[in-house]
């Protein structure tokens, strides 16, 4: 399995704060105890309140943020899992409109709830990104030029607080991987917050359907 470098998700969450925000859409539902959608919302990153650009800047940086190799690891697609049908044409999908299809996430929201395992109230978090990736010189400087524009989206699976409130992801993929600097559009990088106990399901029957 590839190895995910440290420094690369260090370079993405920089810009997952208030002042250098990279997300500029987030949707997201809220599930009951049965797997049942509950609740949908879409909005613009950046009209949220101000505490709640901040609690979700949170949420999303808690993937990339992890401890790498262990708490997130990454997890390549093969041809066969992007074939018409499977899960990686649905992510692409929701890369390339922005978030901006509700169709098309209310069909990721249902194939959610039927799968995915747990006895409690949940919610799903979903932000979309967008990083101008700069050049490094020989020397590790940044040259502040753009040769790569990374568009990516982030999932978070948390459950469910009072007041409908998203309490601290216990699983999540960040997708496309971000390989070397790069948007690697055969990976995904998943991240569970217990390695004992993971939901196994996020990558056996969500992510790959296996």
């Amino acid at each position: 399995m590839n190895k995910i470098n440290r420094d690369d998700m260090l370079e993405l969450t920089r810009r997952m704060t208030p002042k250098r925000n990279c997300f500029s859409r987030i949707a997201g539902a809220y599930f009951d105890e049965e797997g049942l959608v509950d609740g949908t919302f879409n909005r613009h990153f950046l009209k949220l309140p101000q505490k709640d650009i901040d609690a979700n800047l949170k949420l999303a940086k808690t993937v990339p943020f992890s401890e790498t190799n262990r708490n997130l690891r990454y997890y390549p697609f093969t041809k066969d899992d992007e074939k018409a049908g499977h899960t990686w044409q649905m992510l692409m999908g929701l890369k390339d409109c922005e978030l901006k299809n509700d169709a098309l996430l209310d069909l990721f929201y249902e194939f959610i709830g039927e799968k995915y395992d747990s006895a409690k109230p949940y919610a799903v978090r979903i932000v979309y990104g967008s990083y101008d990736i700069p050049i490094k010189a020989k020397d590790k400087e940044n040259l502040w030029e753009s040769e790569e524009v990374y568009k990516f989206i982030i999932c978070t699976f948390c459950p469910l607080l009072e007041d409908y409130e998203a309490g601290a992801p216990e699983c999540g993929f960040l997708f496309p991987a971000f390989m070397d600097r790069s948007a690697d559009l055969h990976g995904v990088m998943v991240y569970q917050a217990d390695e004992k106990h993971p939901h196994q399901e996020l990558v056996e029957q969500i992510l790959f359907q296996r």
